[in-house]
């Protein structure tokens, strides 16, 4: 393979805290097998396989589930996009999948981690940093307060019904999902009986939260979003928001032992 760009230095171990000086949409990549950055330019591509003689970053070497030219990161109409060309997907942040074949995803600026499936599990990471407009390092600051993340107010009852139709992601399960309105109704009667908890009820209460967090910003609570069919996707999206912003976390669950 033609060489290309810059070789990364063997003491690059990763680009997860990489803030480099660079000129704006540089791009750096890196495997556990070794990287390289590239400057922008029309018409560059950066190629990411199992076969390093074919490759510019060689990621999967050992995985025959990898293919030999498994993607590749191509610069054009002003940013660098990822297009799968193997036999199998590659994986982005927030479990979104690109599958050969698919129209390119663009790269924004800043890090990003891909993951190239292999075999029996595994996953390969193929690490990605695009330097920004600015071309500036940003300043570390360790000693500043931590940002806590965005979490929203729920009232009592909305919190008893949510843990209880989401146990399930509280509780960690593999493919967790939410109780049906039915069994999340039976289980509220043994908590609070006397209280005319029904599946109507139940319905009503999580429709309403999930309204509320959509009116707030959060994506992927609307069947306009989604699009038909639902299944459980809106319930399933409601519960990734409010664990991932702490809003509902395992000790919620104490609720279920009382």
């Amino acid at each position: 393979m033609e060489p290309l760009g810059q070789i990364l230095p063997d003491e690059r171990t990763s680009l997860a805290n990489f803030a480099p000086a660079a000129a704006p949409k540089t791009i750096y990549v890196l495997s556990v097998a070794g990287g390289l950055s590239v400057a922008p330019g029309e018409g560059h591509t950066i190629y990411f396989g199992r076969n390093k003689p074919d490759v510019h970053v060689c990621v999967g070497e050992d995985d025959q589930r990898v293919s030999r030219r498994h993607g590749r990161l191509d610069f054009t109409q002003g940013q660098w996009w990822v297009t799968a060309i193997g036999r199998l997907p590659i994986r982005f942040p927030r479990s979104q999948w690109l599958l050969p074949g698919e129209t390119a995803i663009p790269l924004t600026a800043g890090y990003t981690p891909l993951f190239v499936q292999g075999s029996q599990g595994r996953e390969h990471l193929l690490e990605i940093f695009v330097a920004g407009d600015s071309g500036v390092k940003p300043v570390v600051r360790p000693q500043d307060p931590t940002q806590p993340p965005r979490s929203w107010k729920l009232s009592a009852d909305e919190r008893l019904v949510l843990t209880v139709v989401g146990q399930r992601y509280l509780l960690h399960d593999l493919h967790p999902l939410p109780l049906s309105w039915r069994q999340a109704a039976d289980e509220l009667a043994e908590i609070v009986p006397d209280a005319g908890w029904s599946p109507k009820r139940v319905e009503h209460l999580v429709s309403g939260v999930r309204t509320r967090l959509s009116r707030d910003g959060v994506s992927g609570l609307t069947r306009e979003e989604i699009g038909e069919p639902v299944g459980n996707t809106l319930n399933d999206n409601l519960f990734t928001a409010l664990m991932l912003s702490t809003t509902l976390t395992s000790a919620d669950l104490g609720v279920l032992n009382e």
